[in-house]
């Protein structure tokens, strides 16, 4: 019994722009890239269709990026509040600044 091979999402775009590139046959393809014709064309056709995906949503590293920048944004309103909290406290007499 053999098992089926589990191609990469990059694997298969890599075979469906190589296909979409029209340079070589599917047959050429599917020997090169040890894959079946058939399964070439259903990636082709999936890389078209969800193509439009790629602009309507934003890359990761925007993303990341505004996340980054709302934490450090919450850190430094937290930095400021604890030390208005250990002035309060220190006026009021009310724990040691040590333990916070």
């Amino acid at each position: 019994m053999t098992t089926r091979k589990r191609h990469s999402a990059a694997f298969k775009a890599q075979v469906a722009i190589e296909a979409l590139k029209e340079r070589e046959t599917l047959a050429e393809l599917a020997k090169r890239f040890e894959l079946h014709p058939q399964q070439i064309s259903q990636w082709k056709q999936e890389f078209v269709s969800r193509s439009s995906e790629i602009f309507s949503t934003k890359a990761p590293d925007q993303e990341a990026q505004k996340r980054e920048k709302k934490l450090y944004e919450k850190i430094g309103r937290l930095e400021l509040e604890l030390d208005f909290v250990k002035e309060v406290s220190e006026s009021l007499g009310i724990g040691k600044t040590s333990r916070i």
